[in-house]
């Protein structure tokens, strides 16, 4: 009798720790995006012709194209979808957080963010321009010396210009919409961000125009959060940009939104 409970109670030791190693087997993060058959990107709204939203109230974009081809690919439906608003100050939070499963919002590749985050292959360099009215005698960075400048909070440009022009007064904003009105009401002699992004506002409105230097490289990439579970995820992502750049399909999204 005694032996028959033992054997009895043994059946079941393996039984449960059968069932609970089941239950580990929560893989990563590429099986769990699979899994709940759903992609959470954070993108920006305000970004133009990066990411905005349209008259219909749709996110658009070349970033949200990006991610609808990222999708399709992943979960077989591009329409697989959640956008989260991202700005460019709170955009690393919501992606350490995991709000999102991975941001494609203008990020560029930095060794400071690096340290905390990890990135797919950049899939567009962009560069840091300069932006004055249309009737501005400035011609370069060095000109800026003493004068305002207007930046967007969490942007990488704050720590060139500080090391470019030392006495350079930055005016910092949360949004690009806002930093380009505060411009166009004459609050600061320039904006600084990156080209394409200011292309966006300058395409249509001739009171403003964009200096030809360019003062960096700034490789865009999808950002995933710092964990060996993202691993697998930004192997399939690096994939399907590779993949996107060889067939022609971003050089198409490029074209569609006017990105040089």
């Amino acid at each position: 009798m005694i032996k028959k409970f033992c054997y009895i109670l043994l059946l079941m030791v393996f039984i449960l720790c059968g069932c609970a190693k089941k239950e580990v087997v929560v893989n990563d993060q590429l099986s769990l995006i699979k899994e709940k058959d759903v992609l959470i990107v954070g993108v920006k709204v305000d970004t133009p012709p990066f990411g905005f939203v349209d008259k219909n109230n749709k996110n658009t974009g070349f970033d949200v194209e990006l991610a609808k081809i990222i999708a399709e690919k992943i979960l077989g439906d591009s329409k697989k979808l959640i956008f989260v608003p991202v700005n460019t100050s709170n955009r690393i939070m919501k992606l350490t957080s995991a709000e999102v499963d991975m941001v494609i919002a203008t990020m560029s590749i930095t060794p400071q963010r690096q340290i905390i985050l990890d990135f797919s292959i950049p899939y567009h360099t962009a560069g840091q321009a300069i932006m004055v009215k249309s009737d501005s005698d400035v011609t370069s960075l060095l000109e800026l010396e003493n004068k305002k400048v207007i930046i967007v909070f969490g942007s990488t440009v704050e720590k060139e210009l500080r090391s470019n022009v030392p006495n350079i007064k930055i005016v910092g904003y949360k949004s690009y919409p806002d930093a380009f009105a505060a411009l166009k009401q004459g609050k600061a002699d320039a904006m600084i961000a990156d080209d394409t992004i200011l292309m966006g506002f300058a395409i249509n409105d001739p009171s403003v125009k964009i200096l030809p230097k360019r003062y960096s490289k700034e490789p865009y990439a999808v950002a995933f959060r710092k964990d060996p579970m993202s691993q697998s995820l930004i192997d399939e992502v690096n994939a399907i940009l590779m993949e996107s750049l060889n067939n022609g399909k971003i050089k198409q999204l490029k074209d569609r939104y006017g990105i040089n």
